[in-house]
């Protein structure tokens, strides 16, 4: 239990305290990170040199630093299609053509269509959560909503596609087909996203466009429409980041919104606008080591695996033992790499099928990941919006309606027992 003291203490200095005072931008975010990232090295085990390291190590995780990487890139190109224009535009021309009442659908279908193609939640969201905020300052609906719709089908091909890293890590660790974990995924996956669609088209019925929109200049939507295009196409983030900095700087200059060095403002604004998302996610990180590293992901393994005497239970646990770990990690991959060795065990022991095991492994992580506050998905998304992740919680749907319709596959499972290999 002492390994996740520092966890129990993010929770009671951030979420509760929050709540008591009935606002979450009360207590900032980057200050809970601070002081539970001191409560982490002082709990821990050892010489203070080597806390110090192990936090270290865990803030400087390669693909932790990625995904920093990925943050820069992503508010340098924001910034600079802000400025340039191009959001605005894009957001008019979205508006002109899609109709009023099918706006809220339409941008979870897009994301859902967007994340399937290009394999990754982080990706989704990188493209399309500025138009998001666009729409919502431009209708008056609110961005915290906007947001989590598209962080919510960003999942949905997360957990779906061929080439997520999710889909590789659940289906080879359990030596069974995509194909085949896909058909099993996409009866829990496909009836919850259609609820969603009816949810959202239900909410959308009362919206309006406004109905003086300025014209759109084709010019500058350019950049958007290319980063949309090479994402779906299944182009790597850093490169397509990269193309879409080039373009708005090109186009920019071309339509005299800025000169060379206001565009080199305009990324250096963006780029600084990421700084507190940089920090918590560091921090998060080097917390998250030591939590692991002290044994916490263990004890939670062991707890779980005492309750297990049946074929349901066995299935619940692999499912309660891979959100657990995502919620000490947040990493949905590497919760399903930790887990993966246990939950082939289990499925060998009690004659589970291994599609259903890789599919429980690949949608729970989702699920947890996609209502983390601390996750890389809430916490890019909540840096574009400019709010804090925690507000955009209240309204993420879909991977809370994903994670319940896996339940009731569990708990209502069908079919013989295969055969013991």
């Amino acid at each position: 239990m002492r390994a996740l003291l520092p966890l129990f203490f993010f929770i009671v200095v951030y979420l509760v305290s929050s709540i008591v005072a009935g606002d979450f931008y009360k207590v900032p975010i980057t200050v809970a990170f601070m002081l539970t990232a001191i409560v982490a090295v002082a709990t821990s085990r050892g010489r203070l040199p080597k806390r110090l390291e192990r936090f270290t190590r865990g803030a400087a995780e390669p693909n932790l630093l990625l995904m920093i990487w990925i943050f820069v890139l992503a508010g340098a190109f924001a910034n600079s299609a802000k400025e340039m224009g191009s959001i605005s535009d894009m957001v008019n021309l979205t508006l002109s053509v899609v109709p009023s009442d099918a706006l809220l659908a339409g941008i979870f279908i897009a994301a859902a269509l967007i994340s399937l193609s290009i394999g990754t939640s982080v990706g989704t969201i990188v493209a399309l959560t500025p138009i998001a905020i666009g729409m919502a300052e431009t209708m008056n609906v609110s961005t915290a909503m906007l947001t989590a719709i598209v962080v919510g089908g960003s999942f949905f091909g997360d957990n779906l596609s061929f080439i997520s890293d999710t889909t590789v890590v659940a289906t080879q660790s359990q030596g069974v087909r995509m194909s085949d974990k896909f058909r099993t995924n996409v009866r829990i996956a496909l009836p919850a996203a259609l609820l969603m669609v009816a949810v959202y088209a239900f909410q959308g019925r009362e919206l309006t466009v406004p109905t003086n929109l300025p014209a759109v200049d084709f010019l500058k939507v350019m950049p958007y429409i290319v980063v949309l295009v090479a994402a779906a196409c299944g182009v790597n983030v850093l490169f397509v980041l990269c193309l879409g900095i080039l373009l708005t700087g090109g186009v920019g200059m071309i339509s005299g919104d800025y000169d060379f060095y206001s565009w080199f403002a305009a990324m250096g604004n963006g780029i600084s606008g990421m700084g507190e998302l940089i920090i918590i996610t560091m921090l998060a990180g080097g917390i998250l080591e030591i939590v692991r590293s002290n044994g916490g992901i263990r004890y939670i393994m062991q707890k779980v695996l005492s309750h297990v005497n049946s074929q349901r239970s066995a299935e619940l646990s692999i499912a309660a033992l891979v959100s657990l770990v995502d919620l000490c990690t947040a990493n949905n991959t590497v919760a399903i790499i930790t887990v993966s060795g246990i939950a082939r065990d289990i499925s060998r022991k009690f004659s589970l099928d291994p599609k259903r095991v890789a599919s429980i492994l690949d949608t729970f992580s989702c699920t947890m990941q996609g209502i983390i506050p601390y996750g890389a998905q809430l916490l890019m998304a909540a840096g574009l919006a400019k709010c804090s992740p925690v507000s955009l919680m209240p309204y993420l749907y879909y991977p809370v309606t994903l994670g319940l319709f896996a339940l009731l596959a569990i708990l209502f499972r069908k079919g013989k027992p295969r055969e013991k290999a």
